[in-house]
């Protein structure tokens, strides 16, 4: 369980490519390091596609062609493979859409897809702020808001709690809606909910959690459908659940449905004897739900104030979107004053690495010779960097007692780059790391930037650590610091002396870049041996 003080979050400040205009309503999804997002508003409705590259920290606008849809806010938007579909939502103030998209990725290509009707019963209406969840070939639509009035300028809201199953068809298209019955009591309508769907290892049920949104006033039910049975339940929670909320996020990461942000009830509200909230305010609360116990987990209060800026501030109608065990966070509004009916949205882009990395695979010898040798490993997802300590079966002993010369050779690491005050980390880039300075550094070691395969002189055992990117301490070993994770799991190096006296220099991360560490002395070994491999944290 992990404690606030913990939380890592990082702010992404340096990217390239045409950043979107700040925006809330929005949806994104991943393509495995791909973030895409669509829609959502601010001064009008957007309509472009903008896609975010996780690993190069490039946004890009891809040329689509075909059905281009209209821009849309509140929407659903879901993700199968390479292929997206968007449902629904606000297409202008006033006018919501029951239109169906389908985008393939692979070729950026749009196409307005026609499910056929439900058997029995009318299609899904025209609406906004419904939940739009993928599970197998089905998406599922719960609830959202629709305008009874066909004036656009004189808006008649509905709240919607009817639940309809889209059949997919293999690779594209659709079969058609179909209205499924289901038992036990439904959720009350609502809008501005979230909604996923979870399956225990174990015991082969799907189901759809249904938490929050709005209907006059903020909710902060839970509400579970077991999708084989189609029965509704309301599950017994442990933990202190999140307050109210409508437009905050639910994102699924392993066995936890993390919520994040949103819009709750002012501050001194009497939620109980409110039924219509007069004003709002957003939240950057964070807390997760453990859906195999039912026990929520605070990991940051509503009330923990953010005075160093170290985590997104309060916002609602934000995206998020997990990649591997991070979860991103894009934007939404930040505050909403009734009274001047006017809204201000965020501008910035987040992550939290919400576990721990996974242990690395086993290091692989590829080559060894009397002085160097060739290492490769499998890539860790998220990781920024790696640690590869190299360690002696038998002491060095230095051949000259002067003070000069390096002292025994205790090792080199591998790790995930970590920010410190004893780390050095010039701008210079460079594929030739020189040591053999007489002062020793801060932090001791080379730092190389490319895939994850080393060359060096060595008569040791390795062991290659992955981590999340912390404070470090001062090191004795000498290092070898992969600062991306995107170079892949191949690096060269090689190295004469390792001493605990390396300066720190960085390499471009490049598909296959070499790079050499050298020195003025040189250190003979007879024996490579096997490399071992296991996680630093």
């Amino acid at each position: 369980m992990a404690a606030p003080s913990l939380l890592n979050w990082r702010r992404v400040s340096s990217f390239t490519g045409p950043v979107p205009r700040a925006r809330h309503g929005h949806r994104a999804v991943a393509i495995r390091e791909l973030m895409i997002i669509f829609g959502g508003g601010n001064e009008g409705i957007a309509d472009e596609l903008h896609v975010y590259n996780t690993v190069t920290n490039q946004w890009f606008l891809p040329a689509v062609r075909g059905d281009i849809p209209p821009g849309c806010a509140a929407h659903g938007f879901v993700c199968d493979g390479t292929r997206i579909l968007v449902f629904g939502g606000m297409v202008e103030y006033g006018r919501y859409s029951n239109e169906l998209y389908e985008l393939q990725a692979s070729r950026w290509l749009w196409k307005k897809v026609k499910p056929h009707p439900p058997s029995s019963g009318l299609p899904p209406c025209p609406r906004l702020g419904h939940s739009f969840s993928l599970y197998g070939n089905k998406c599922y639509l719960f609830g959202g808001l629709a305008n009874e009035s066909e004036d656009s300028n004189n808006n008649v809201p509905r709240y919607l709690n009817d639940f309809y199953e889209l059949e997919l068809q293999h690779g594209s298209g659709v079969v058609g809606w179909s209205i499924p019955v289901t038992k036990g009591i439904v959720p009350s309508p609502r809008e501005s909910h979230t909604a996923v769907i979870y399956c225990k290892r174990d015991s082969g049920s799907p189901k759809m959690y249904v938490f929050g949104g709005m209907c006059g006033a903020r909710l902060d039910d839970l509400w579970q459908l077991d999708l084989e049975t189609m029965a509704w339940s309301k599950p017994e929670t442990k933990g202190t659940v999140p307050l109210p909320r409508s437009l905050h996020t639910a994102s699924i990461i392993g066995n936890k449905m993390y919520i994040f942000g949103g819009w709750v009830p002012h501050k001194g509200e009497n939620i109980e004897t409110s039924p219509h909230d007069c004003e709002w305010r957003c939240t950057s609360s964070f807390s997760y739900l453990n859906l195999d116990t039912a026990e929520w987990t605070t990991l940051v209060s509503d009330s923990q104030e953010d005075k160093k800026n170290s985590r997104p501030r309060p916002r609602a109608g934000h995206c998020a979107v997990a990649i591997g065990t991070r979860l991103y966070f894009w934007s939404g509004r930040d505050g909403y004053k009734k009274a001047l009916n006017s809204q201000v949205c965020c501008k910035d882009l987040w992550y939290l690495d919400t576990e721990k990395p996974p242990a690395p695979s086993q290091v692989q010898l590829i080559k060894a010779t009397t002085n160097s040798f060739h290492v490769k490993w499998d890539e860790v997802p998220t990781v920024e960097g790696y640690l590869l300590q190299l360690n002696t079966d038998l002491p060095y002993q230095a051949a000259s007692s002067d003070s000069s010369a390096p002292p025994n050779m205790q090792g080199v690491r591998m790790d995930p780059h970590r920010q410190g005050s004893n780390s050095i980390v010039p701008n210079s880039i460079s594929d030739t790391m020189n040591s053999a300075k007489s002062e020793h550094t801060a932090m001791k070691g080379a730092s190389v930037k490319n895939k994850p395969d080393l060359k060096a002189s060595t008569d040791s055992n390795a062991i290659l650590h992955s981590s999340l990117a912390t404070n470090a301490s001062n090191h004795n070993s000498c290092v070898v610091d992969m600062l991306r994770k995107n170079e892949g799991p191949h690096t060269s190096a090689n190295i004469g002396v390792l001493s605990s006296c390396l300066d720190l220099r960085t390499v471009i991360p490049e598909t296959s870049v070499s790079s050499t560490v050298s020195s003025a002395q040189t250190m003979l070994m007879k024996h490579v041996h096997c490399l071992q491999l296991r996680s630093a944290v």
